[in-house]
């Protein structure tokens, strides 16, 4: 496999990782990452840093961009001692959770370790947001109503 095939499957790697951790419960993750034993020494690069970004909505299909807010978020950047560098960024103000997910998006980029990450922190991760999301969507279906419109001729 070329540099650049293996750099962006690592590349996917990472991105699927953080969209796990991203939908996964503050609690879930520390959980299942003290559940691992992972004990690495990760040093702190950048942060971690609680700040705000501006929410763009757009009205409409194609509407022009506009503000709609503001968001708290963290962020947090490490280096293992064996050199990977771990970003992530989080919602909110939880400094140790998005510590947690930098070290693993660190982690992840190590072969030996990406396949341990994915097998006992990810797919259970993974499979707990699938639940979630099953339930809120049962949840929302049961209110549903159908709209329809009866077209009446003209007499």
């Amino acid at each position: 496999m070329s540099g650049s095939a293996a750099g962006s499957e690592v590349q996917a790697r990472r991105q699927d990782a953080m969209r796990v951790l991203a939908n996964a419960s503050a609690d879930e993750l520390r959980q299942i990452y003290a559940d691992m034993g992972m004990s690495v020494e990760a040093s702190v690069l950048r942060g971690p840093e609680t700040g705000l970004v501006t929410l763009r909505g757009r009205m409409g299909g194609g509407g022009a961009a506009f503000n709609v807010g503001e968001a708290t978020v963290t962020r947090v950047t490490v280096r293992l001692a064996t050199g990977e560098v771990g970003h992530a960024y989080h919602l909110g103000r939880d400094a140790e959770r998005v510590r947690i997910a930098a070290t693993i998006d660190a982690l992840i980029q190590q072969d030996g370790n990406a396949q341990r990450i994915e097998r006992e922190l990810l797919g259970p991760l993974r499979q707990r947001n699938a639940s979630r999301s099953k339930r809120k969507r049962d949840e929302t279906a049961a209110t549903r109503v159908d709209f329809f419109t009866m077209v009446r001729g003209e007499h």
